[in-house]
């Protein structure tokens, strides 16, 4: 089955809906042809909700010393205008 819904399928087959999400992952839903909710599992949306922390601590934790940062020293090229 694919994971697009129209409206008043979904809301027919409720617990369907409910199952394949848990089963298959995001359900889609539709309302007049245009994509208009998605139905995910509890464990989906708890790892969307997940903080994944913060960009200060994601520099403090990155190996910048890794990269080489130096800067180009090329001036481009002549262009006659």
């Amino acid at each position: 089955m694919d994971d697009t819904w129209q409206l008043q399928k979904a809301k027919a087959e409720f617990s369907k809906l409910i199952d394949m999400s848990i089963r298959l992952g995001p359900q889609i839903v539709t309302r007049h042809g245009r994509p208009a909710a998605v139905v995910l599992s509890v464990e989906s949306y708890r790892k969307l909700r997940r903080r994944a922390g913060n960009f200060k601590t994601f520099l403090r934790q990155a190996k910048l010393y890794e990269l080489d940062l130096r800067r180009s020293r090329d001036t481009g090229r002549r262009v006659d205008l």
